[in-house]
């Protein structure tokens, strides 16, 4: 079969076309994760599967020991043929025929690894991305015994037989195809390339800015109240693969929703209403922190101000900044302005003739919150009203509130039909069509587009991880994954950090049986979400590997956290992982430590290594109840062991941070 055939067969494979096999003279189509230079993983029973002709006989041939196994495809022409993989080796052919024969040349047998996750795995060697000293990586990316896979960008609401990729199939290693590859994943292979001389394939499945739920299975998230509307909603919409009736479903849902609004129902908007038996909430900041933990939904906010009789009879600017995350706002029970989207600022005007020198003025906002935080955040933004002349009253502080609705007593709006933020549709269309492969492990880097729901992930990543491993159905392979590095402006004072929390959820999951964590809290960027350090996160997941998997006697981790006593106003604490001793990089001191008393209330502290002990204290605190280590966006890193690998952030404490509720 020539080269151009066997691709169009593909590619209508890819694209889920139905066809019947013999009304284009087909044979032997195999799957797109089969081709020349691929990589078998080694001691295995390895599936090849693929289509040719209804009920029609197939053999296949591996070239390492010239045993033919055969089958038969179904009424279908559906077929798949188990063959065993000996010890790494190679190159070889392996050869499907079902009278036609199919021959994959230059085939390796070795260790094949799923590599996943957003675009920090993305991130190819040149490229967008650019890697330190890319140049020089390029030309001597000659590595014969590495294997590459690059998929493409595709999402589905049902899973996919096949996936979609580029360069025809598998490439050899060099620096022809390693430029638009995952940096992440060539620098993990070879480093576990050169100490173990196994042949490695690479299978490179990521998309950058997307969500952990995303590549998780329809199955797992059911079980998962956050999730199982969701993935309801994901099939419903398969019906209706153009979105002609989304627009419609919308509508139809926000009328819905303001029909069960006791908000509207009984005119809270009003300036008759009468609130006084509202709470109230200090605002700006989110309401998870201000009486409304564990909360989503719909929540009214009121406030009355009076008018300064200079003002009387003239324009008005209401200020309120981003609102987690939509609003409807009214002054003096009229309607002023609507904003979707928590990232708007919302600036709006009150007409003149709403301005009654001396009166009071009554602001009311309907905030809904889809997920996570919610609330009038402020940001950077004053909350205002302000005058032409450039005089203002200020908002912040107490205003009176009361709940609208809870999302849990309403379905969540219809999405739209395509975008890779949705449940389940990475999954389907990115890693199902691979789960007839073996493998054996995978590395993931993503957590970015889930850093403002870090308690959902405690539950969630580790959910994904056994969701993985169930489907595979060979075992609890190794999954090694990168915590997220260090990145936005360093804070001066210890402060609540949604990354820090990700990042503790991250360290969570190392609970799960063969799992390890690559720490990078050094190898970030201050101003860049993509760092360009990828060398080191791919050696430190390698470690990991080569310690876990491969059994090299080598350290694979940074200082761990165990656990602490507290004796008078000092907290001693524990570590694993002090291959070498503990000791202080990045200047002269330890740095980035805090303690708290029972307040909650953070301080810097001084702190010394005491053998594989460190101790901490500070004149603040007189009994020290918690402690917390690199606990920031950004922090100072300065503490390393012998091997000088980073110590992992981390908290003693159990208090909620920001990342409250569903985060």
């Amino acid at each position: 079969m020539n080269t151009m055939h066997t691709n169009f067969l593909r590619a209508a494979l890819c694209m889920g076309l139905l066809f019947t096999v013999s009304t284009i003279q087909a044979k032997v189509v195999l799957p797109s994760v089969f081709s020349d230079n691929m990589v078998f993983q080694q001691k295995a029973k390895a599936a090849v599967w693929g289509k040719t002709d209804a009920n029609k006989a197939v053999k296949v041939t591996g070239s390492w020991d010239n045993k033919t196994v055969t089958g038969k495809a179904d009424a279908s022409g559906n077929f798949k043929i188990f063959i065993a993989t000996p010890s790494f080796g190679g190159p070889y052919t392996v050869t499907v025929s079902d009278g036609e024969d199919l021959t994959l040349k230059n085939v390796l047998i070795g260790d094949v690894w799923i590599c996943s996750g957003q675009s920090n795995m993305e991130q190819p060697v040149a490229g967008w991305g650019k890697v330190v000293n890319y140049e020089q990586e390029i030309k001597d990316a000659n590595y014969p015994k590495i294997r590459l896979l690059q998929g493409v960008h595709v999402t589905s609401n049902k899973p996919l037989d096949d996936a979609k990729v580029t360069n025809g199939g598998w490439t050899e290693c060099n620096p022809q195809y390693i430029a638009e590859f995952s940096a992440v994943a060539y620098f993990f292979a070879r480093e576990v390339t050169q100490k173990t001389g196994i042949p490695i394939g690479l299978i490179h499945t990521s998309w950058g800015g997307t969500i952990a739920e995303a590549w998780t299975s329809a199955e797992t998230l059911r079980t998962m109240p956050d999730f199982a509307a969701a993935v309801n909603q994901v099939q419903e919409a398969d019906k209706d693969p153009q979105g002609q009736n989304l627009a419609r479903r919308q509508e139809e849902w926000h009328k819905k929703v303001m029909d069960k609004d006791p908000g509207f129902k009984q005119n809270w908007q009003s300036l008759a209403f009468d609130a006084s038996a509202w709470k109230t909430m200090n605002v700006p900041g989110s309401w998870e922190e201000n009486g409304l933990p564990d909360f989503d939904g719909i929540v009214w906010f009121r406030k009355t101000v009076k008018i300064p009789q200079s003002w009387g009879g003239k324009e008005l600017k209401l200020n309120l900044g981003p609102i987690d995350d939509n609003d409807i706002t009214w002054v003096n029970g009229e309607k002023i302005g609507e904003t979707v989207n928590y990232a708007n600022n919302r600036s709006y005007s009150i007409p003149a003739n709403k301005v009654n020198a001396g009166e009071e003025m009554t602001i009311v906002i309907r905030v809904h919150d889809t997920g996570g935080g919610g609330g009038l955040y402020g940001g950077q933004n004053k909350l205002s009203i302000n005058s032409e002349t450039g005089d203002e009253i200020s908002l912040a502080g107490e205003w009176k509130y009361n709940v609208g609705l809870n999302a849990k007593d309403f379905a969540p709006m219809p999405a739209a039909n395509d975008g890779p933020n949705r449940v389940t549709v990475l999954y389907n269309a990115m890693i199902y069509p691979y789960i007839q492969f073996p493998i054996k492990g995978a590395i993931w880097y993503q957590g970015e587009s889930n850093a403002g729901r870090a308690n959902q992930y405690r539950t969630l990543f580790p959910a994904m991880i056994k969701d993985w491993r169930t489907k595979w159905g060979v075992g609890d392979f190794p999954f090694y994954f990168v915590q997220l590095a260090n990145f936005m402006a360093p804070t001066d004072q210890p402060v609540n950090s949604e990354w820090a929390e990700l990042r503790d959820a991250q360290k969570q999951t190392l609970s799960l049986k063969n799992t390890g964590m690559a720490v990078i809290i050094d190898a970030g960027e201050e101003k860049d979400i993509h760092p360009k350090n990828k060398q080191d996160v791919g050696k430190r997941l390698a470690y990991a590997a080569l310690a876990k998997t491969y059994g090299v006697k080598m350290a694979f981790s940074g200082p761990m956290y165990k656990s602490h006593q507290i004796s008078g106003n000092t907290v001693t604490l524990n570590f694993t992982s002090t291959d070498g001793g503990l000791k202080i990089k990045n200047g002269n001191e330890l740095k980035g430590f805090q303690v708290a008393g029972a307040d909650q209330k953070f301080h810097w502290a001084k702190a010394t290594i005491k053998g594989n002990q460190v101790v901490v204290s500070s004149e603040a605190v007189a009994n020290p109840v918690a402690v917390r280590y690199a606990w920031a966006n950004n922090p100072p890193s300065t503490l390393y062991n012998g091997a000088d690998l980073p110590a992992s952030p981390f908290k003693t404490d159990s208090w909620p941070d920001i990342t409250l509720g569903k985060k």
